[in-house]
């Protein structure tokens, strides 16, 4: 597990942005920006029904759990999307582990952390 990916590569967020149609305006926190929580289910979708490389898979659920962040933000929690996701990341731990512990979030105060952050703490890692 200690070959998790840590960052989101300049290929990966290229494909993402021809793919789903993505802002494609260079910036140090692009895969956090291009969240969008309308589009959630998209992402989903396009997670599960493609073939994609490890670093591909690594950038677009960073896009998700921020899109879902945000979510729960304007629309509150949703058990459905959360199954969904959880599934994704426990069955993929080894891509996502560094993904897993950003969303964590090392606050001890959970009110501190990121409104996904009880939900990530969840998953074992």
């Amino acid at each position: 597990m200690t070959n998790a990916p840590k960052y989101v590569t300049g290929a990966a967020q290229s494909f993402l942005i021809n793919q789903l149609n993505l802002s494609d305006k260079w910036d140090q926190d692009w895969e956090y920006i291009v969240a969008d929580e309308s589009r959630i289910e998209e992402f989903l979708e396009f997670y599960t029904r493609h073939s994609l490389s490890i670093e591909q898979r690594f950038a677009l659920m960073i896009i998700i759990i921020g899109s879902f962040d945000d979510y729960i933000t304007v629309h509150g929690f949703s058990s459905a999307i959360w199954s969904r996701i959880k599934l994704l990341l426990e069955q993929h731990k080894q891509i996502h582990l560094n993904t897993i512990i950003y969303w964590s979030s090392e606050q001890d105060d959970i009110e501190d952390g990121f409104a996904v952050t009880r939900y990530m703490r969840e998953i074992e890692v």
